[in-house]
């Protein structure tokens, strides 16, 4: 399984545990919030508030919920504080890089919050610039593998300007640059392929390995930022092994 589908396998854990925690309503909120601040209320025209509606349906999230979220990114809502999106660079455990997306309305406590976690997990802040260039950003798109048409996909994804489709087993992966997203989103919608991630997302540029409880050690420190509610996405250059995933699925 390559670094990608082990990334997205981890996501796929990470928003069932985010709904256990009664979290998953204002993660999905937020990005509703930043996707209509950014290309508007209309989802017609806007591929990233789209996907995101789309996201909070498949959780359950009430109608009203969704309605108050897009009102309060378009300005339409005064409802609630500010949010601002911002990234935050950092180390983890064992030196292990991350950059950490977060959307709140008080960055003081956001910050203060991350390095608190940081330090006791052995990790540290980072200064901007730092970290985020061993990252690119980029399009991000995964969906179950099973069913598919593996050169159809390969065609589609590369018509749409994706840079690399990567399969596995389970998963099929599209990453382009970030001015494709909405072009590879569209082709997505007009084969019926409705992706289980659909994003901009940091990805490392290199990954680093780890024994085995090394990177169960580090993979409780992201979940451990995970859990923040400031905290919408950790990004790291994380090699997971097939064998560290198997603790982590068994935990």
């Amino acid at each position: 399984m390559s670094g990608h589908s082990h990334w997205a396998t981890i996501r796929r854990k990470k928003g069932a545990a985010d709904a256990k925690r009664g979290q998953v309503f204002t993660r999905l909120a937020r990005e509703l919030v930043m996707a209509a601040r950014e290309g508007g209320g209309d989802p017609s025209s806007n591929v990233r508030l789209q996907l995101a509606i789309d996201r909070a349906r498949s959780q359950n999230m009430p109608k009203d919920n969704i309605e108050r979220a897009i009102k309060r990114g378009t300005g339409d809502s005064r409802e609630g504080g500010e949010l601002e999106q911002v990234y935050y660079e950092g180390y983890a455990n064992h030196g292990v890089a991350l950059m950490i997306e977060v959307v709140t309305d008080n960055r003081n406590r956001a910050v203060a919050e991350i390095r608190h976690i940081l330090s006791r997990n052995g990790g540290s802040m980072a200064d901007a610039g730092s970290v985020s260039w061993q990252f690119n950003r980029a399009s991000y798109f995964s969906f179950p593998a099973e069913g598919r048409n593996q050169d159809r996909i390969f065609e589609l994804a590369v018509d749409a300007g994706a840079d690399d489709v990567v399969f596995d087993e389970e998963t099929i992966e599209i990453i382009g640059p970030v001015e494709a997203f909405k072009m590879i989103s569209v082709s997505l919608n007009n084969e019926k392929i409705h992706p289980e991630e659909a994003g901009l997302r940091m990805l490392p540029k290199n990954e680093i390995e780890l024994d085995t409880d090394a990177t169960i050690q580090v993979m409780r420190t992201i979940e451990s930022l995970e859990e923040l509610d400031d905290v919408q996405d950790v990004f790291s250059n994380l090699s997971i092994s097939e064998e560290a995933l198997a603790r982590l699925e068994e935990e």
